[in-house]
């Protein structure tokens, strides 16, 4: 098994959290409700601050009559309706500071049509610690895209969540165990707490 913080200390690793914005952290969501999963990232991203390393939020928003979203020719597309106002602002829980990283996706991975991997490739990041919502979707295409780019992945499995517990999950069994390692907040937390001491 490998070690979290041998996977943290080794290479200079940032958090990417997806999605956690007022229109989809109020949706209920499985097996960890959405408030555990934002103080969960917050936590998260006060560690990785104060080990200086970069905190990424990524959040999804489209233009007024959504012009720029994919609109895919599918049994099931997501129907959208009409968006409030301030739907893709990032929760306030999450303590965004000053010198955090903040994308913007139109997508439901987070690589394409952003600058994301020029931010972390600037900054000399090989290795992120992904969370976020929802788990099979923003945060499982991203991973994705990520392992393409050769990025080593750690995913944070209560810090993140779908719309049923059966979706998260074949994401945790199936797929994340294949392109990474996946670890609880407090593992993560203890890492970076013993490479900063």
């Amino acid at each position: 098994m490998i070690d979290t913080k041998t996977f943290i200390g080794e290479a200079r690793t940032a958090l990417v959290v997806i999605d956690l914005q007022r229109g989809v952290a109020a949706r209920e969501v499985a097996p960890h409700p959405a408030s555990d999963v934002v103080a969960n990232a917050a936590k998260l991203a006060n560690a990785f601050r104060n080990g200086r390393l970069p905190v990424v939020w990524v959040h999804v928003s489209f233009a007024p009559g959504l012009e720029d979203m994919a609109k895919p020719l599918a049994d099931n597309p997501a129907q959208m309706g009409s968006l409030p106002a301030g739907w893709d602002e990032l929760v306030p829980e999450l303590g965004v500071s000053t010198g955090d990283i903040i994308v913007t996706k139109r997508n439901w991975g987070a690589f394409y049509g952003t600058d994301l991997d020029l931010q972390l490739r600037r900054r000399d990041v090989t290795r992120i610690a992904m969370c976020g919502i929802s788990t099979n979707i923003g945060v499982e295409s991203t991973a994705r895209d990520a392992f393409e780019r050769n990025y080593k992945l750690l995913f944070v499995e209560d810090a993140m969540a779908s719309m049923s517990k059966d979706e998260h999950e074949n994401s945790c069994r199936t797929i994340f165990p294949r392109i990474g390692i996946i670890r609880s907040t407090s593992e993560v937390l203890a890492a970076l707490s013993s490479l900063s001491s």
